[in-house]
């Protein structure tokens, strides 16, 4: 009962400052991505490199944190030239993450790449890419409107998606989902997570006047299909590295990873879906 209560008390922290931040401002929002992805890489760096020299770690932390902002500066840039600049620093960055490997002495320096990089496209593109949800591509203009209700939307449908899947998993989950990564997942725990993240989406789709009934269906399916595969790759890592969470920053749930997993996977797939709807 204690753990429930933390867990409870944790969990409407967590959404009341996403959802303050959405609201606010931009800038918040894009603060508050940037805090997150710099926890985020902390934790999955920590996890993955064990003994890795400091400064890969840093470089690593930084090259992350640049390739979330300069997406964030994407929506609204129409000059070629200033997107192609903006990427300098980051190729630099790709450069050094390759080419310092050749002055350290280590057994296997393809795990080390293959771990730099897998940093940044599980963790910082992903978080990266909510600024085309926060900006989504509905035309042509040159400057995209701030939109409060998607990012919402897009963070409620998941939210929504894991309780479902918990309560429906509780009551009736027979069928196992993924034994092998997650056993306590059930095939009953999906299809009630879908159900309920079918019937917001159609709710949101009231409020946003570019969805229409059938795309906001479709895009509470999409979330819930992706933010279940982001919870299973979550929990693969963790099973692959033997540990029961990715950290401690959250009390009753973990580290952040364990909370942001499902973006990682809906957050690519949802800017994917808002592209061919647009």
């Amino acid at each position: 009962m204690k753990n429930l209560i933390t867990r409870t008390i944790t969990g409407i922290l967590f959404v009341a400052v996403i959802i303050g931040a959405i609201w606010y401002s931009p800038e918040s929002f894009r603060g508050l991505i940037l805090i997150a992805n710099i926890w985020a890489l902390l934790e999955f760096y920590r996890l993955v490199y064990m003994e890795e020299s400091r400064w890969i770690l840093y470089g690593d932390i930084l090259g992350g944190t640049y390739l979330v902002s300069i997406l964030f500066l994407l929506p609204n840039l129409s000059d070629e030239r200033s997107v192609l600049f903006i990427f300098v620093p980051y190729l630099i960055y790709l450069l050094y993450t390759f080419i310092v490997r050749l002055y350290l002495k280590e057994e296997n320096p393809i795990i080390s790449w293959g771990y730099s990089l897998l940093g940044q496209i599980y963790i910082a593109l992903p978080l990266g890419l909510l600024a085309f949800i926060a900006y989504p591509p509905l035309s042509g203009e040159a400057t995209v409107p701030y939109n409060r209700l998607l990012l919402i939307a897009f963070f409620s449908l998941i939210w929504i998606n894991d309780t479902g899947a918990y309560v429906v998993g509780s009551l009736l989950g027979k069928h196992r989902l993924f034994e092998r990564i997650s056993p306590k997942k059930s095939w009953e725990g999906f299809f009630g997570g879908l159900l309920f993240a079918l019937i917001l989406g159609w709710i949101w789709s009231l409020y946003n006047p570019f969805l229409s009934t059938a795309q906001g269906l479709g895009l509470g399916a999409v979330v819930s299909i992706f933010s279940t595969w982001g919870d299973l790759c979550e929990s693969l890592l963790k099973r692959t590295v033997n540990v029961k969470d990715s950290g401690t920053l959250l009390p009753g749930h973990g580290g952040l990873l364990d909370r942001l997993d499902s973006v990682f996977l809906a957050a690519p797939a949802v800017v994917i879906y808002l592209l061919c709807i647009a």
